[in-house]
């Protein structure tokens, strides 16, 4: 079986998701789009891709369910592209990557943009995983249980 496809149905959800979403590209696109972009061209103006590599990752996030093909908003006659719900999931994913990226990939006086909370206007605090009774969560205490035949 082919690697990607090994992916696609893998057991394990990280894998799938990796399928998903896991290339830089595709997760760019989808930053961009909560930044508001919608446009193919706006996307290709951004990012500074090949319009071939944008058009096979705008199509497989469209297919994937993470964004969708809609009329354009101002009634012209380009198209645009716009999140879904499951593509609003990935909002605490690409912000974990973005946090991550800020503690461990800039110097200590490096600039580089920000996440604000709009209704504070301050920096967004840094995601932790947390149990129910609000205990951090690492992997020193946690740990990954398999089920059998992907039952739950």
């Amino acid at each position: 079986m082919a690697a990607r496809e090994q992916l696609k149905h893998a057991p394990c959800p990280v894998a799938r998701a990796l399928d998903a979403v896991g290339d830089a590209w595709s997760l760019l696109i989808v930053r961009d789009a909560y930044d508001g972009k919608r446009r193919f061209g706006e996307f290709l103006d951004s990012l500074g891709i090949a319009r071939n590599i944008l058009s096979g990752r705008l199509r497989k996030l469209v297919e994937a369910g993470i964004l969708e093909e809609a009329a354009a908003s101002d009634g012209s006659a380009y198209g645009e592209y716009r999140l879904t719900r499951k593509g609003m999931d990935l909002f605490p994913v690409v912000v974990g990557l973005r946090q991550w990226g800020e503690k461990h990939l800039y110097g200590r006086q490096e600039r580089h943009s920000l996440l604000i909370d709009e209704a504070s206007g301050k920096p967004i605090p840094r995601m932790r995983p947390a149990a129910a009774d609000g205990r951090p969560l690492t992997p020193a205490n946690t740990r990954v249980r398999k089920l059998p035949d992907g039952r739950a």
